[in-house]
């Protein structure tokens, strides 16, 4: 049977997904320094290994002879991700990976150097060579996949994503957002004069923090017999379901952000470690994508962790790790005016819940006029400077180091990445107006530390779906409409609107 050979693919491919995963987080937090070249060139010979085999022209002929067999509903949909696997992977000739590669190397190598001293200019021909190759990319998946380029670009992030109709539910939310982040601020500043911020009683050590973080994770539900946790330059989740590797860092004057970025990334981890273990070797069997995944670790840091329900919880636990003078004289009240503090910035990492889709939807907005040619690479740091003043009030047109240099997607090639932060934030938070409906005391279990039956039901809706849908069909299956900025809206209402 030729569904057999795509099975025993599938086998091979997540052992090699396997090795590189481990081995990927591995260098990130235990690898010595001098293991670096051996470590790349193992894992260099590890992926040309995934490739072949992935790419492999046997495999369209096993996909067309898998469709006249007696399949049941599950392999069905198997077959239809396998088929997108392998459209996307054989698309890109190898000479054209090959000069990506290597630009995007040189781009981000020059990134790095350039963005500290603001250099634009030296940047800029590094970029266009970028711009060029990302437009070569997207008409080659638009032939392939009979997407309109942009879409092309997007749906390797996040299956069944289309531009009309993100566009139109970025458009209200751009519309709401950009009247109530000045009402956001007033009613936070009207706040902060009857109760001003309170300095925190730093330094905190790093093992106290750690095990707090650990305290929050096991709490929320992850599983510690299929995970662990250590430190990076950058947190992030890595690893395969099984061991699911998380990691954060630590400051010793706060701990309040490497709490949250802990609860971030074990929302992540929940979702790696809630997928059908049955197809764990299907394409079928991975996350939804990128908006999906993000969705997860939101719902958990802003859904959850950011809300009075979760504190009222939380706080005992930071006494008892951290000790009862951690936080002299603070409540909940003071927590909750820590971790959702409003303000305009210029980074969009560091951004708040209410600034950040703004960061966000300006990005989208320039990548898909950079795709079609509406703009050049040479136009961004004056386009980029009339939206930032435009959506939040601040120029950066004579610091590109804050402006369009701040992040690496670019200079890597990464275009239609960005949409899936902001629409993963939206996914969370009509997840969580689906939640309530099903579950009313939601928030008095998290007063209780019990987070079973919030987690059942994301396993329901969300984890044991995998890749059964694309990333429209799932949200609307989850809950029970197609995505829009409603919910979204009524969150930062109820949390920032006074």
């Amino acid at each position: 049977m030729s569904f057999a050979k795509l099975d025993d693919l599938g086998r091979r491919l997540e052992a090699l997904e396997h090795a590189l995963s481990i081995l990927g987080a591995d260098e990130a937090t235990h690898m010595a320094v001098g293991g670096g070249e051996k470590r790349a060139e193992a894992m260099s010979h590890l992926a040309g290994m995934y490739h072949a085999q992935a790419t492999a022209p046997e495999i369209a002929d096993w996909i067309a002879a898998a469709r006249s067999e007696d399949l049941d509903t599950d392999q069905k949909l198997a077959l239809g991700e396998f088929e997108r696997n392998y459209i996307n992977a054989t698309c890109l000739p190898t000479e054209f990976v090959q000069r990506r590669t290597a630009a995007t190397m040189r781009s981000e190598q020059l990134w790095r150097e350039l963005r500290a001293k603001g250099d634009w200019d030296a940047f800029l021909p590094a970029l266009e060579g970028v711009v060029a190759l990302v437009r070569e990319e997207a008409a080659l998946r638009s032939a392939a996949t009979g997407l309109a380029p942009y879409d092309a670009l997007m749906d390797q992030y996040d299956p069944g994503n289309r531009t009309a109709d993100i566009d139109a539910v970025f458009a209200d939310l751009k519309t709401f957002l950009k009247d109530f982040v000045p009402r956001a601020l007033d009613v936070q500043q009207e706040r902060l004069s009857r109760r001003p911020r309170k300095p925190l009683n730093g330094p905190y050590p790093i093992e106290k923090q750690r095990e707090l973080g650990l305290a929050a994770m096991r709490a929320t539900g992850f599983d510690f017999t299929h995970g662990s946790l250590a430190v990076s330059h950058h947190p992030f989740c890595g690893g395969v379901p099984t061991d699911v590797r998380m990691t954060t860092r630590y400051r010793t004057d706060e701990f309040l952000s490497s709490l949250m970025g802990v609860l971030h990334e074990t929302g992540h981890a929940l979702y790696e470690q809630g997928l059908p273990k049955d197809w764990s070797h299907w394409p079928l069997g991975k996350a939804r994508g990128m908006g999906m995944h993000e969705s997860q670790s939101l719902f958990v840091e802003m859904q959850i962790a950011r809300s009075g329900d979760f504190w009222e919880f939380m706080l005992p636990l930071v006494h008892q790790h951290l000790g009862e003078d951690a936080i002299p004289g603070w409540d909940i009240a003071d927590i909750l005016s820590e971790v959702n503090f409003v303000e305009r910035g210029y980074i969009r990492v560091d951004a708040d819940e209410v600034t950040y889709p703004l960061h966000v939807i300006l990005r989208y907005e320039l990548e898909q006029d950079l795709v079609s040619g509406k703009l050049e690479a040479s136009q961004i740091p004056e386009a980029w400077d009339a939206k930032m003043t435009e959506y939040l009030g601040i120029s950066t047109i004579n610091d590109p180091k804050d402006g369009p240099m701040q992040d690496v997607h670019w200079p890597g090639g990464a275009f239609g990445y960005f949409p899936s932060y902001t629409l993963g934030a939206m996914i969370a938070a009509q997840l969580g107006a689906a939640m309530a409906k099903d579950i009313p005391d939601m928030g008095a279990q998290m007063r209780q530390g019990d987070f079973a039956a919030i987690n059942q039901w994301r396993a329901d809706k969300v984890w044991n779906q995998a890749s059964r849908y694309s990333t429209p069909d799932l949200i609307t299956r989850a809950t029970g409409e197609a995505l829009n900025a409603d919910h979204f809206k009524a969150h930062l209402i109820r949390r920032y609107g006074g």
